[in-house]
């Protein structure tokens, strides 16, 4: 039996940053996918294997061996989701240092983690053959982490006993009541992986489309309007933790002209979840609302330098895009990482095309990507 899912990645359209100092973000989901294959194995084979395409690392275990390391789990574990006790990490983490990992990957070693801990908990210790492969850049904000842990989980949910789902359906489908649990291993993996995540980048790759979130509580917010962004990776990577202390070290020197940009960004967030859930009558309304959300975005990016978030790369997309009458911010984190830029309806492939040449020529990565679309599917015996 083969079944393979595959989860989308995400972006922030507006309010990160302001989000950590109790603001609305709006994130979303985009149209580039992390594809997770899984293939039960026969009896005799009794190996787990974990094939990572795209960073060209294979690994292979014994079941034996992960039994003998693993046996204080149990076996298999409950449908409830717990969390990874430390205990067990360092167990995991004994289980991945006894295979050649190259030095230059060591920071991917804790996805083999959740990798192990996801497995062992929804499956128990039946051998299987898993194929990871993704269009997302790691590390580069897009959600690339959440959306491996969120198709891992659906993966091994379709074929685990704690799902029951229809294996005769043809071509892609969604999870219906499913989902909620698929969310929540998720989480435990993005555990795993950061620490302590918020749980959005896995609640937006679950459940697709948009959703909005302050203080902790997730909203999920219905886009009516199709919309497609170009997004540009810098390729620079970036600190997190460092710019969000440097942000809250800013709004304690200068405290009410901080807190004034703050605001300034969740009414911008705000306005965003208005425009993208109204319903515009013809393509004249359609393109006052997507001038509006250009605005928007150009005004959230001048938040974003005024509370020091860009940097060089970043500003060099900005001014390639404002020559040719587009808007963009970053996305996430800033200080590197990835731009979004706006691609209204009237523009043509030509001018994204030249577009995409001029930001490549600098070294860039580009993607087109349509916004808020599905969250996870999965397909049943065959693999794309």
């Amino acid at each position: 039996m083969e079944v393979t899912a595959r989860a989308p990645g995400k972006i922030i359209l507006a309010g990160e940053h302001a989000v950590v100092h109790g603001c609305t973000a709006v994130a979303s989901s985009i149209d580039l996918y992390t594809s997770v294959s899984l293939r039960l194995r026969s009896e005799g084979e009794d190996t787990i294997k974990l094939q990572l395409n795209d960073i060209g690392l294979d690994f292979s275990w014994p079941v034996g061996r992960i039994k003998e390391v693993l046996s204080h789990l149990g076996s298999p574990f409950s449908s409830t989701p717990t969390s990874c006790s430390l205990e067990t990490v360092k167990s995991l983490a004994a289980l991945v240092d006894e295979k050649s990992f190259p030095d230059s990957k060591i920071g991917l070693a804790s996805g083999v983690y959740a990798f192990l801990w996801l497995y062992t908990s929804i499956l128990g210790f039946k051998p299987a053959t898993v194929v990871v492969s993704s269009e997302l850049p790691v590390g580069a904000g897009l959600g690339s982490s959440a959306a491996y842990c969120v198709a891992l989980s659906a993966a091994l949910l379709a074929l685990s006993d704690s799902v029951k789902l229809d294996v005769s359906q043809k071509g892609w489908f969604t999870f219906k009541a499913e989902a909620e649990l698929v969310n929540k291993w998720a989480f435990e993996g993005e555990k795993i992986i950061h620490g302590r995540p918020s749980g959005v980048d896995n609640s937006v790759s679950t459940f697709g489309n948009v959703i909005k979130f302050k203080s902790g509580v997730m909203t999920r917010i219905d886009s009516n309007m199709p919309l497609r962004m170009l997004i540009t990776n810098t390729k620079v990577g970036r600190d997190t933790k460092a710019l969000v202390a440097n942000v809250s070290a800013r709004k304690s020197r200068h405290p009410d002209a901080m807190s004034s940009m703050l605001n300034a960004i969740e009414a911008i967030s705000d306005e965003w979840s208005t425009i993208i859930q109204s319903h515009a009558a013809d393509d004249l309304c359609l393109s006052a609302n997507e001038a509006k959300l250009a605005e928007l975005m150009e005004m959230n990016q001048g938040l974003l330098f005024s509370i020091g978030v860009s940097h060089a790369s970043i500003e060099t997309i900005l001014q390639t895009t404002m020559e040719y009458k587009l808007a963009s911010k970053l996305t996430g984190a800033g200080g590197g990482g990835c731009v979004l830029t706006l691609l209204p309806t009237h523009v043509s492939g030509a001018v994204i095309d030249k577009l995409v040449e001029e930001l490549e020529s600098f070294g860039f990565q580009c993607f087109t990507a349509g916004i808020g679309g599905n969250g996870v599917q999965i397909s049943f015996g065959h693999s794309s």
